[in-house]
């Protein structure tokens, strides 16, 4: 996705004269290309991100469309007060963009799992929350963010996801997919772990089991009438997953929906990250089975 994220910031850069790019230290070389085509508006903000956020506030109040991008726990709760009352109460046009979301960096540590952004962010008045599954998702929802000039909160993974929404009817924010058809069992996913639920789905399938697979794409706005449609073809059985904590993310935006359209037919499970600090050092692969949250606790919950 990052490859992904500079290609298309450059594509921008030469469509728009108010495109500007600001980076907390971080992938210089990944956006040398970018730096060719416009360097007067590209600017290595260094390990000050509360700065940044609010450099990034003047410069969307002053007629550019500035994207913000850093690691995801300091482009979100470090400079936490600046997105609250800079960006969002001024419903500046900034697109923040959080690289390495959930447990992309577990060999780093708690310092870099970014567990809680969903929850924390979607809080805020006047801020959408996205968090795309594939390289296609994210283009989409970066240049919608910034063709429509609104605080945008964009998530997204490392390296290495496959593209899951070739054939996806339409990509933006605020609008969800669905990657398989099925019965009675929905499968809702939203971000990078969508390759645990895909793969979970398969096996599923040779199992005689066939549930449903729904890629969220967008928790703040939710997609009301992909969830009314879903209802209608009889999924009673909702399960969400997400590589944040289960407190606040999609698996909460569902049962607040659900709860606010007074539907109580449905039974919903969460799958995410329970209520601690994840103290060990592994890869993300191992992490996520430590957590339960890949493939094999997907079909064992299922």
């Amino acid at each position: 996705m990052r490859n992904a994220f500079a290609k298309a910031m450059t594509e921008l850069a030469k469509e728009r004269e108010d495109v500007c790019l600001l980076s907390g230290d971080i992938g210089n070389r990944m956006f040398d290309r970018y730096k060719e085509i416009a360097p007067e508006r590209f600017l290595n903000c260094g390990i000050a991100e509360a700065n940044m956020m609010s450099m990034a506030t003047g410069m969307g109040l002053s007629g550019m469309r500035p994207v913000v991008y850093t690691i995801t726990p300091f482009t979100t709760t470090r400079c936490l007060e600046q997105i609250r009352t800079g960006v969002a109460y001024h419903e500046a046009p900034v697109v923040i963009v959080g690289t390495g979301s959930g447990l992309s960096y577990a060999e780093l540590g708690a310092t870099h799992h970014s567990l809680e952004d969903l929850a924390i962010l979607r809080s805020i008045p006047n801020m959408r929350i996205c968090a795309p599954a594939d390289s296609l998702e994210l283009v989409a929802q970066l240049r919608q963010g910034i063709e429509e000039g609104r605080p945008t909160y964009i998530r997204i993974g490392k390296k290495g996801e496959p593209d899951l929404l070739t054939n996806a009817p339409k990509l933006g924010i605020g609008t969800a997919n669905m990657l398989v058809k099925g019965k009675n069992i929905l499968l809702m996913g939203i971000g990078p772990i969508m390759t645990e639920v895909m793969i979970a789905s398969d096996k599923l399938r040779k199992e005689g089991i066939n549930p449903g697979v729904a890629c969220m794409g967008t928790i703040k706005p939710i997609d009301n009438n992909f969830l009314k449609e879903r209802l209608s073809e009889g999924y009673t059985k909702w399960i969400t997953i997400e590589e944040h904590h289960k407190t606040g993310g999609l698996g909460s935006t569902v049962v607040e929906w659900l709860s606010d359209n007074e539907e109580g037919q449905v039974e919903v499970t969460r799958m995410g990250i329970d209520d601690h600090f994840i103290h060990e050092l592994a890869t993300q692969t191992i992490v996520r089975r430590n957590q339960g949250i890949d493939a094999s606790a997907i079909i064992e919950v299922a």
